[in-house]
């Protein structure tokens, strides 16, 4: 190795942990153009990476690992990873407790065989845990654990440092490339100096890099996405109060609001509740951390009963529109949390489902990549449609639930012409008001907007 190639840090690292996140990691790394070593215990993971093959909905994942392949190789064996990399990251699911606090048993059972390896490496290995954990579980249970089993020592002979990502499923390879900031906590100052020498060759956009302490880092990971679920909550109490009010529009009031540069637009839109497989389930852990350290987390712990009201809220619409549903056909058009992704985990949409289902209605479902995951939670409930004009088909009322890109291509004719009565309730206000508004036999209502210029649909 020549002495511009060290210069630039570690060029070869491991992945431990293939899921929804391990896996674009692991390519996106290659891409930037390290050497990666892709380590899970499912032999069809590991056979789909070594192979290019992409088993996760993604956009631009499969054009990336076709052209990456040559740098990117997957393997079961966390002794051989561990050996033939600089640096390892732990990726791997820290499950939620019922009280709120997040399971340490996979990232202990990755750490396990890892340090046993160290055991036996001469050189310098860095150690970084990029799944969710709860501040104090770096210091207290991971680094004694590598210390105890590898016989070395931490800041010596191996590194330790947390690195978490704030990513959107979705979006996950522009997330990665082009993040807002990297979060890196160090056990000591070589180790983050090292880790954050290889991000400024791994970002394409050069982004702040944010040091820090293991447990402090540990704390903001969650409190961001605290942070953010409070400004979606926020933006739902915005939504109810304008659907009371004349000519109430929370687009209106949202837009201006995130003119301020203390505000921002993201995450202020009214809609459905959050969810997905990170903001419920940090919400309720960071308020186990505050209980653990004998306080309250009140703004957090009313957040979260506040997003579990909205469904209740929508569904309350449902019966003002429709009466009990019980005799009514309702279309649902998305079931994912969120587009661009088939996860369905807490997704608002899927609960909405559920709470018509059990109230009587007959439910038809649409959505795009959802479908079959949708299927397992569902069963023969609900009726599985292969379009959204289908799903519309002799339905008394539609609710857009996801907004995917492709609904707004629906044209008012799509309603009238395939509904029994042609109501829509658009939880998104992805439909352009001036064309479904006073549309002929359409009712067009949308959650955060008062309108009261429908015609009644015949």
């Amino acid at each position: 190795m020549g002495r511009h190639e060290r210069n630039r840090g570690p060029s070869s690292i491991s992945v431990i942990g293939l899921g929804k996140l391990g896996f674009p990691f692991a390519v996106c790394w290659a891409s930037r153009g390290f050497r990666v070593l892709g380590v899970d215990t499912n032999p069809q993971i590991v056979n789909a990476l070594s192979e290019g093959r992409n088993p996760y909905h993604e956009p631009g994942l499969d054009k990336l690992l076709k052209k990456e392949r040559g740098r990117i190789c997957g393997t079961d064996d966390y002794a051989y990873a561990t050996k033939h990399s600089d640096v390892t990251f732990i990726i791997v699911p820290t499950p939620s407790e019922a009280d709120g606090s997040f399971s340490n048993r996979f990232v202990e059972d990755a750490l396990k065989p890892i340090a046993d390896s160290l055991r036996e490496k001469d050189s310098f290995h860095l150690v970084t845990v990029t799944s969710t954990v709860l501040p104090g579980s770096m210091e207290t249970n991971f680094k004694p654990l590598i210390e105890k089993i590898s016989g070395k020592r931490c800041g010596a002979d191996f590194g330790l440092c947390y690195n978490p990502e704030f990513i959107a499923l979705g979006d996950t390879v522009n997330g990665l490339l082009t993040p807002d900031f990297i979060l890196i906590g160090e056990s000591d100052t070589r180790s983050g100096s090292l880790l954050a020498k290889m991000y400024r060759r791994f970002c394409q956009n050069n982004p702040p890099i944010s040091r820090m302490s293991l447990c402090n880092a540990e704390l903001t990971k969650i409190s961001l996405n605290v942070y953010v679920t409070m400004k979606m909550t926020f933006a739902n109490t915005l939504a109810a109060i304008c659907e009371r009010i004349p000519g109430g529009n929370v687009d209106d009031v949202s837009n201006a609001l995130g003119l301020d540069s203390r505000i921002g637009r993201k995450y202020l839109t009214g809609g459905l509740s959050y969810g997905g497989p990170c903001f419920p389930r940090d919400n309720r852990a960071y308020s186990y951390v505050t209980r653990q350290v004998g306080y309250q987390a009140k703004v957090s712990e009313v957040v979260d009963e506040v997003n579990k009201d909205q469904i209740d809220r929508v569904s309350q619409r449902v019966t003002d529109i429709l009466g009990e549903p019980s005799a009514s056909t309702i279309s649902i058009l998305g079931l994912t949390y969120k587009p661009k992704t088939n996860i369905i985990e807490e997704s608002a949409a899927l609960i909405l489902v559920q709470s018509l289902l059990n109230r009587g209605a007959k439910v038809q479902v649409y959505d795009r990549l959802g479908m079959e995951n949708a299927r397992q939670i569902l069963g023969d409930r609900a009726a599985y449609s292969p379009s959204a004009e289908e799903c519309l088909k002799n339905a008394d009322l539609c609710i857009i639930a996801t907004p995917w890109e492709e609904f707004r291509n629906l044209k008012p004719s799509d309603f009238t012409n395939n509904m029994k009565h042609a109501v829509v309730l658009d939880c998104w206000r992805i439909l352009d008001p001036s064309k479904f508004v006073g549309y002929p036999g359409l009712k067009y209502l949308a959650v955060g907007m008062n309108i009261s210029a429908n015609r009644e649909p015949s």
